[in-house]
């Protein structure tokens, strides 16, 4: 009996020190975890705290991180293809990078320049003239001939072209890949569909947008039409997937920000489009006041007005792909160019710059070291691209 009570003690005890352990052990990677969980908190605490201050934090000032000499042409514009810069004249016109080289040149003589960009790609034509010029940020693409004069241009990203060509008994409403091949052929006149004043191909050239206007019984009316010059439309008359009419209203803009969005300003109203094969009207914005300028990427749209308040110069309601208003912005600085970001946008003129976050938030409101003709983002937050007369600055804000 005796050694029954001792095996059985003997057993307790090896139970108590296995559940000892066992405990031990538990603690242990309790207090692994604790720490573990300590230390992740402590880290999403710090990227908290660094993103406040990020949000919060206003630049008074810039460096300038880097300076490229520019070769400037007397007579020349500068324009934005992307992240390198196109300067143009009546001459000719060719594209530098950020490096400073020149990756084309196309010499011309063009008294009345017709310019469209899309992305990466513009094209240059010549009003009432008949050859249009295509390039991309890297190289020449093409040259396009046309039988008739040409009034307007619109260019895709695939190096697309739709030319509006007129002659006194008809206007043609013509699409050419970059080799000069015919992809379609639309006619227009004022008894029937109106007069084309704005056009725009999407960036995978597959849809074309035209803003027609004419006069019905005395009433200036908009004739907004979307072509499918793919497979889709081919089933359709006249390749036409939609066809919008707007009495007794003026429509001199439509543009395609993306392959499946597309919007149109009008005399008092911004209507905004979505459809990669057959755009509908997903929203209408109507306006009291004029519109006074049009600016947009590939996300948002923004269209500027004088303030309706005493305190500012201008207001500026911003609008996205899904067709829902970002906010309104108020500002008074004399704009010569509106480009919006990821996180805001960017007023400027050649001597000032403001730089607001789409909360409202003023992150730099201040004047240029140099005259400025152009200003684009570069890599990096608040890291931009300053082009001057004869040099091509990267600053950073500070």
């Amino acid at each position: 009996m005796a050694d029954i009570r001792s095996y059985r003690k003997e057993k307790e005890k090896r139970e108590q020190s296995r559940n000892d352990y066992k405990s031990k052990i538990m603690r242990y990677k309790l207090k692994n975890v604790y720490r573990v969980l300590l230390v992740a908190a402590a880290f999403l605490a710090i990227i908290a705290l660094v993103m406040v201050q990020y949000k919060r934090h206003i630049y008074s000032s810039y460096d300038i991180v880097s300076t490229i000499a520019l070769e400037g042409s007397a007579g020349a514009e500068n324009r934005r293809i992307q992240n390198s810069i196109l300067t143009y004249s009546k001459d000719g016109a060719h594209c530098t990078n950020r490096k400073g080289e020149v990756t084309w040149n196309q010499t011309y003589e063009i008294q009345n320049i017709r310019l469209a960009i899309c992305r990466n790609v513009v094209a240059i034509g010549n009003y009432n003239g008949r050859e249009i010029y295509v390039q991309d940020t890297d190289k020449q693409l093409g040259t396009i001939t046309t039988n008739l004069p040409i009034h307007d241009i619109a260019v895709s990203a695939t190096g697309n072209v739709t030319a509006v060509l007129y002659d006194s008994k008809v206007t043609k409403i013509d699409t050419y890949d970059v080799t000069g091949k015919k992809l379609f052929s639309g006619e227009a006149n004022m008894k029937e569909t109106g007069y084309p004043v704005s056009v725009s191909l999407s960036p995978n050239g597959v849809l074309l947008a035209v803003s027609y206007i004419y006069l019905d019984a005395g009433t200036l009316t908009t004739n907004l039409c979307f072509y499918n010059l793919d497979a889709v439309g081919d089933s359709k008359q006249d390749q036409t997937v939609g066809i919008y009419f707007y009495p007794d209203v003026l429509i001199p803009e439509v543009h395609f920000m993306d392959d499946e969005t597309a919007f149109a300003v009008g005399d008092d109203r911004l209507v905004i489009f979505k459809g990669g094969q057959t755009p509908v009207n997903t929203g209408t914005y109507m306006f009291d006041n004029e519109i006074r300028s049009v600016f947009y990427n590939e996300k948002y749209v923004g269209l500027v007005f004088g303030a309706d308040d005493m305190e500012h110069n201008y207001m500026m309601h911003v609008y996205n792909t899904d067709g829902k208003k970002v906010d309104t912005y108020y500002f008074d600085l004399d704009y010569q160019d509106i480009f919006f970001e990821e996180e805001g946008f960017v007023v400027y003129n050649d001597s000032e710059c403001l730089i607001m976050t789409y909360d409202g938030v003023e992150k730099f409101n201040g004047y240029f070291s140099k005259t400025v003709d152009l200003l684009f983002p570069a890599n990096g937050a608040y890291k931009y691209v300053m082009v001057t007369e004869n040099s091509i600055d990267t600053i950073q804000l500070k």
